[in-house]
């Protein structure tokens, strides 16, 4: 796919993820960790103007006004609104908003087929990585909305017609993996964000990989067990966070009735006990593993069971917004692509001889290296063609509203 087309169709994409909302919908704001759906429309808008176009079309100007609105955490850049206070920008309206989209996709459109040849490979290079941060963004809609829908009394559905694949059982299988000194982190000419290299080496001693991610199931049966009130499982940070926020199930999970039921962005289902667990914090994941007397796999022991597997799986092109059960058919690791982001126990850090870039472009990842927590993997609300092996997610041990699971390991 040519460069015009690629940019057309995610930004498409991005606009028929939202279609499926109210305008009120997308104006809210759940919480100071998630932003209003109008504001990623705009915020994705503005990265094309301020670190595409301004950067490569002689005499652009970028707006100002656009820069406090819609700036996201690039200090380079200047002063912006505060992220918990973004639902309080009513002005512009979704339909301005919509029409900025046009117009700056207009002079991008415009700009691809005539941008200089001694400023081509930069232009492509930042046209690339906008799309994909626009795909980032595309699943942080989602992730965004489900909290917020899942926080309305009503619970309502955003996606009615989504497709809903047959459950199969799985049991979990061990997988050896060698270890011994080993090469992790992106090579090539093919896009890769900056925090996935340079490439190194690192020594794993060998290990065993479950074959799955963590089942629905599996956690109920530790909440059964009074896993939540257990506080040896825990660690000590993770122990004050359960008591701290009453916690007794995963984000978004019900007792009713003395049934378990789910909200999804399908709306609420049963609780199915063979699909991958989802939205569990670092702690949850780390006590769950500590329950069943497994622990969390490091990054480089995760990239190095995935590397060179075929990137297949429950994505968001597949349409069903929730994780799926694991094919009993498959051998070797499954799921280790879509369906649900996996913790690792390794804290995001630089790799070794890591520089971020100059200017604001260099604040894209560099600067949240500390206090956070690898994951890998992607979801089955991440786009497909935007994931690899060597790709680095990163959040908070506490964050929960993403669609966050994990896959045990032991030693061998």
């Amino acid at each position: 796919m040519n460069a015009m087309k690629r940019f057309e169709a995610v930004r498409h994409s991005t606009e028929a993820l939202a279609r499926r909302l109210t305008v009120d919908d997308q104006c809210a704001q759940s919480m100071p960790d998630a932003s209003p759906t109008k504001w990623h429309l705009a915020h994705t808008t503005w990265f094309f103007e301020r670190m595409l176009l301004a950067a490569v079309v002689p005499g652009f100007a970028p707006d100002s006004r656009n820069d406090y609105l819609f700036n996201s955490y690039y200090e380079a850049i200047g002063p912006r609104q505060p992220r918990p206070s973004r639902a309080l920008l009513t002005r512009p309206t979704l339909d301005e908003v919509l029409s900025y989209r046009r117009a700056i996709d207009a002079r991008v459109l415009e700009l691809l087929p005539t941008v200089p040849d001694d400023r081509r490979d930069e232009a492509l290079r930042r046209l690339e990585l906008g799309l994909q941060h626009e795909q980032q963004h595309q699943e942080l809609i989602l992730t965004d909305v489900k909290h917020l829908l899942g926080g309305h009394p009503d619970r309502p559905t955003y996606a009615l017609d989504a497709r809903r694949p047959p459950s199969s059982q799985s049991a979990i299988r061990w997988l050896p993996v060698e270890g011994g000194l080993r090469e992790i982190g992106h090579e090539g000419s093919a896009f890769a964000f900056d925090n996935e290299s340079p490439r190194h080496r690192v020594w794993l001693e060998p290990f065993e990989l479950a074959s799955r991610p963590v089942s629905q199931g599996e956690v109920l049966e530790f909440i059964r067990a009074g896993g939540y009130s257990t506080s040896s499982l825990w660690l000590a940070e993770g122990w004050d966070f359960v008591r701290a926020n009453e916690l007794r199930a995963p984000l978004y999970w019900a007792e009713r009735e003395g049934a378990w039921e789910v909200f999804t962005l399908r709306g609420v289902e049963p609780l199915d006990p063979d699909v991958p667990a989802c939205h569990l914090s670092f702690f949850e994941a780390d006590a769950i593993a500590r329950f069943y007397e497994c622990r969390i796999p490091t990054e480089a022991e995760w990239e190095i069971a995935a590397t060179r597997r075929t990137i297949e799986g429950n994505f968001v092109e597949s349409g069903a917004f929730h994780p799926a059960s694991a094919d009993p058919t498959t051998r070797g690791p499954q799921q280790l692509f879509g369906d649900v982001w996996e913790w690792t126990s390794s804290s995001y850090a630089p790799y070794p001889r890591y520089a971020p870039a100059a200017g604001a472009l260099g604040e894209y990842n560099g600067k949240f290296m500390m206090n956070q927590m690898v994951l890998r993997g992607g979801s089955c609300l991440s786009p497909r063609e935007h994931l690899r092996a060597t790709y680095r997610n990163f959040f908070s041990a506490h964050a929960r509203w993403q669609m966050t699971g994990v896959r045990f390991a032991r030693w061998a």
